[in-house]
């Protein structure tokens, strides 16, 4: 496994693995991996004439004045170790500079998708998102670029900034992993006291309750919404939203017959803001 602080470098790496014929796999990470994102690397297997990139960088342009960018844990040397132990061949932990040199005035944005939930309660975070992920996907190059289902919209919002810009990556989605007890695994979960950790399962069990109404045939958005509400509210210190959308627009519809549903949550328990989803009518909730 090789290290590249440069840009240029990885691309070097990346141009010169596809010249002779492999094929380069891609998982974006800010770091403080866990098993969801090592989930993520085991997708892209080890094969022959296989190239896995795995990039560690905290962008601060996707955090909003008052979130957690100088907390965010940066275990580094760990994240290298577990790397190494998961087959990565090259690992890019550029320094701002590096992506954001001086004079840097350039951003990527995709409407409308941006504009609503996460969009809404976070100004300027997608846009921090698209721009950075665009940056990425240049210096690696053509490649399949594997994301993790739990951000449910940042996944949305980047097929949608890959197909407009026609950029020749391949998105592949990653269902959530999730703890035993159901609580889907984040960077942040470490931020949980004891306490808060317990009642973080809010969540989940809000999931489970709207999948089970959708399971007896209930197909009213309200309704669906009421049932993961009920759970969120009494474990959650603040709620952001709990809402039913489409799957593919994430529009609000008031009833579903043709489409899926996809239920998205946001909530505080302690300072810590964690999110969730599940597609209501998939065979699990991963």
């Amino acid at each position: 496994m090789k290290v590249y602080r440069s840009a240029t470098e990885l691309q070097r790496a990346c141009t010169m693995a596809r010249g002779a014929g492999a094929s380069v796999g891609f998982v974006p990470t800010m770091g403080a991996l866990h098993a969801g994102h090592l989930s993520l690397v085991e997708s892209l297997a080890p094969a022959p004439g296989s190239f896995r990139v795995v990039s560690i960088f905290v962008n601060p342009l996707q955090f909003g004045a008052g979130e957690d960018l100088e907390e965010y844990p940066r275990p580094i040397e760990r994240d290298l170790e577990l790397c190494r132990e998961h087959g990565v061949d090259a690992v890019f932990t550029p320094g701002h500079g590096e992506l954001y040199p001086e004079g840097f005035q350039t951003s990527v944005r995709v409407g409308g998708l941006t504009d609503i939930l996460e969009g809404e309660r976070r100004p300027g975070h997608f846009d921090g998102v698209t721009t950075v992920v665009a940056k990425l996907l240049s210096i690696v190059g053509p490649c399949r670029a594997v994301f993790g289902r739990k951000d449910y919209q940042q996944l949305a919002v980047v097929r949608k900034m890959v197909s407009d810009l026609n950029m020749q990556v391949c998105i592949a989605e990653h269902p959530i992993v999730r703890e035993l007890d159901g609580l889907a695994l984040s960077s942040r979960n470490r931020y949980l006291s004891p306490e808060e950790r317990q009642r973080a399962l809010c969540l989940s069990q809000g999931i489970r309750a709207a999948r089970d109404l959708w399971a007896k045939g209930e197909r009213e958005t309200v309704l669906l919404e009421e049932a993961a509400m009920v759970p969120v509210r009494a474990g959650a210190d603040r709620v952001d939203y709990v809402t039913v959308r489409d799957a593919l627009t994430l529009e609000r519809v008031p009833s579903f017959s043709d489409s899926e549903p996809v239920l998205l949550l946001a909530a505080f328990v302690g300072k810590t803001r964690l999110i969730d989803n599940s597609v209501l009518c998939a065979a699990d909730y991963s």
